[in-house]
């Protein structure tokens, strides 16, 4: 039996592109999303078939929703050999303003609680098996903090730090865990962006990538490599010149901007 991935964030940008990336190498597919219908309509038009792509529907932000899909992802097609915690939203904050509290609390509840809820049903069951990988979604964002973008930002630092704890955790397991930075990616959360986006890339390009480093057992890896030396160079920065740099730059829309 060929072997399975599961991924959540599936019905769009970087998780679809993953996905079918994935089932071009022959893998069979556990898709979870919270729009099932359009992601059933893209798996149909992709012409991947039922008996190898599986849909769950699933929002990360509820806990007993998103664990149940790993149970039942594991129950019918058995354990996943990759689990892709890939959900993610990204929204702009001004911390001055007091609705924006409940934004970062979103942010939060998605990409990081709901990133431990996904890998929660499998951690156990890989740990007996001795094998499999979880692979956490972080992002360049995660290396430094933007103005304007400090939910974001500071979720994905709590991913980078979430993934390598458990890293240690599952390693004498024969577990892996990969941490991929996405750079700037083509997809619906980045369109919005009101500034410039270096060495953008198209979503294939990039799932090709992740899919190479993933097989690799790569610790953590930034997709494309010239972001990693853009981080690399923000993060020696001393924070007087990085300040001015960031100065007048243009924010993430805010909510409802």
């Amino acid at each position: 039996m060929s072997r399975l991935v599961y991924i959540t964030g599936a019905s769009s940008g970087i998780g679809q592109a993953l996905a079918l990336q994935y089932a071009r190498a022959g893998w069979r597919l556990a898709l979870v999303a919270r729009r099932t219908t359009e992601l059933q309509n893209w798996a149909q038009a992709q012409g991947l078939r039922p008996e190898n792509c599986a849909i769950y529907g699933a929002d990360v932000c509820d806990i007993a929703a998103i664990t149940g899909a790993g149970r039942a992802c594991i129950a019918a097609q058995g354990l996943p050999d990759v689990v892709i915690a890939n959900a993610g939203i990204s929204i702009g904050i001004d911390s001055a303003q007091y609705e924006d509290l409940a934004v970062m609390q979103r942010v939060y509840a998605t990409n990081n609680l709901g990133l431990a809820a996904t890998f929660q049903p499998f951690i156990e069951a890989m740990h007996v098996r001795g094998s499999g990988a979880l692979v956490g979604i972080a992002s360049v964002a995660g290396i430094r903090g933007l103005p304007g973008h400090a939910a974001y930002c500071s979720s994905k630092a709590a991913v980078i730090s979430y993934c390598e704890s458990l890293r240690g955790e599952c390693r004498p397991f024969g577990v892996k865990v990969v941490t991929i930075a996405p750079g700037y990616i083509d997809t619906p959360l980045t369109r919005e962006n009101r500034y410039s986006m270096p060495f953008l890339m198209q979503p294939e390009a990039f799932a090709a990538r992740a899919f190479a480093a993933i097989e690799a057992g790569a610790a953590f890896r930034v997709i494309p490599w010239q972001m990693g030396w853009v981080a690399r160079l923000l993060r020696l920065l001393p924070n007087s010149l990085f300040d001015r740099l960031l100065a007048g730059r243009p924010r993430k829309h805010r909510q409802g901007s």
